[in-house]
This record gives C-alpha cells, sequence and structure tokens, in this order.
C-alpha cells in the first residue's frame, strides 16, 4: 500500500463518533516486549483491524486473492496488505515468489511490473494479470511469500521501532498501519516524516515522555498526512478506531473492541 520507488527503496522495504469501545476501564499498558504484537493472537487482531480498513472486513486471511485499481493514483493493490503495483511492495514481494518458486504464474509480469513501478500504469499487467495473481493466491507458498512480505517490509519494522520508542501493543499497532498506509521511508507523507513531526511535539516513552500524549501526536500528525492525498483524506481508519482505543487508555489493545471505518462499524469479542 505504502508509495515507495526504485530498487533502493525496495531492498529498504525488506531490511466515536457513531463508534465506541466497550468498556472504558483497562488494565495498566504492558511494557514493550515479547508481549505485544510478537503474541500470535495480538498480531492477528492487528491485521483484522488493517483488514477492516483495507478490505472491509475482519477475515484479512481471505484476501491473499484479492486485486483491484481502487483509483489511489498507485496501480493494482492487492493481497494481505494492499500491496501496489505502483509502490515497488507488490514487485518486492512477485521477486521473492519467484526466487522460491521459479515459474510461477506471476513470474513472466516481472518486466512489466518494474517498468510501471511508480506510476498507476497497467501496460504489460492487462488483461490476465489479476488472473494471475488469483490462480497463485490458490497455492500455500505464494500465501506465504505475502506473510513473509508483509513481515520483512511493514510488520517487524514498526514493531521494531515501536520498542524502540518504548511503545505498548496499541502503540506498535499504530505504527504497523502508519507503515502499511504511508510507507518506511523518510519522504514528506510517509512513517518516518510522520514520526519526526509527531516528536517535535512529544516525546517518546523512551525518551522520558507520555505514552498517552506521545500518541495522540503522533495520531494527528499522521491525519495531517493523510489529509494531503486525496486517496486518504477519509481519517476515520484513525479518528474512530485508533484514537477512540487510545482515549478509552486501551493500550494493550484488549478485547471486546468496537470500530468505525469509512461509515461501516466492526466489533471483536
Amino acid at each position: 500500500m505504502a508509495f515507495l520507488s526504485g530498487a533502493a527503496a525496495r531492498r529498504t522495504l525488506l531490511a466515536a463518533l457513531g463508534a465506541g469501545v466497550l468498556s472504558s476501564r483497562w488494565p495498566a499498558a504492558e511494557a514493550a516486549g515479547p508481549t505485544g504484537l510478537d503474541d500470535p493472537v495480538k498480531k492477528d487482531l492487528a491485521m483484522r483491524l488493517v483488514s477492516s480498513a483495507e478490505n472491509s472486513s475482519l477475515d484479512w486471511e481471505a484476501q491473499y486473492a484479492y486485486i483491484e485499481d481502487i483509483g489511489d493514483g498507485r496501480g493494482y493493490t492487492a493481497g494481505i496488505i494492499g500491496f501496489c503495483s505502483g509502490t515497488s511492495d507488490m514487485l518486492a514481494l512477485v521477486e521473492l515468489y519467484t526466487e522460491r518458486v521459479p515459474g510461477n504464474p506471476l513470474a513472466r509480469y516481472l518486466p512489466a511490473l518494474r517498468a510501471v513501478d511508480g506510476t498507476d500504469s497497467h501496460d504489460g499487467l492487462d488483461p490476465d494479470f489479476p488472473a494471475a495473481w488469483r490462480e497463485a493466491a490458490k497455492t500455500a507458498q505464494f500465501r506465504t511469500a505475502q506473510r513473509d512480505e508483509r513481515d520483512r517490509g511493514y510488520f517487524d519494522p514498526a514493531v521494531a521501532r515501536a520498542k524502540k520508542d518504548g511503545l505498548g501493543t496499541l502503540g506498535q499497532f499504530v505504527y504497523f498501519d502508519a507503515m502499511v498506509m504511508h510507507g518506511p521511508g523518510e519522504e514528506a507523507l510517509s512513517f518516518g516524516a510522520i514520526r519526526d513531526r509527531a516528536r517535535k511535539d512529544a516525546h517518546t516513552p523512551a525518551d522520558g515522555g507520555d505514552q498517552t500524549a506521545y500518541l495522540h501526536a503522533f495520531l494527528d500528525a499522521r491525519v495531517r498526512a493523510m489529509k494531503q492525498e486525496a486517496a486518504h483524506s477519509d481519517v476515520s481508519r484513525v479518528e474512530t478506531a485508533q484514537r477512540l482505543f487510545l482515549t478509552a487508555g486501551n493500550l494493550d489493545l484488549v478485547t471486546p473492541l468496537k470500530w468505525k471505518v469509512y461509515g461501516d462499524g466492526y466489533e471483536i469479542g
């Protein structure tokens, strides 16, 4: 989903407003560590939250075969995390898959994916690329490659950065979701720039700041970035989801959760 371009970026990528929270009393926030999003249950919860925004569904495991052009200037969007043909991450995924499974249904599209990287073009992809994607998604190897690329490009760096900043489970998810949408780079609307702006307004816990105050500053900075892109100008995935959890003091993402994204309501018990 995030916007990156070029081989260097690909390799860097690898290295309630009607909604509410069902309870307003939560245990004290956990220390950042292996019980945060590294917990498989919490990681699954994070993916369900992301999927509600990316796919309007909590069933993230049903999204391996998903592919369409949603008209956001990033070409085809596909798979469990919204890999895009125009933002390098789809190319990185298909390269990884082809390293593991030469001759797979997507391998012949690698030249076209390299050519359209950084654009919204379908040149060399239409009309059969979506069908090839869906065919590949029937295989365990491609599903595994999607999960691995998600972890390398988004999940692992987001959680690692959040832990260094002293953030618990909610903060780790906030970073993860921001990386998915904005990319992990340092460009003006990227995760790195959003974090830099937030740190001008509040200290991270690792720097002696208050976790809640810092996360509000981060979400404020992210909302400002989102409003600068027409495709991301609806900020409900922040304001009627993450901000609700934060305002309720649910720094550990304890269920049950209730939120809205793009006007649709979701609940996890």
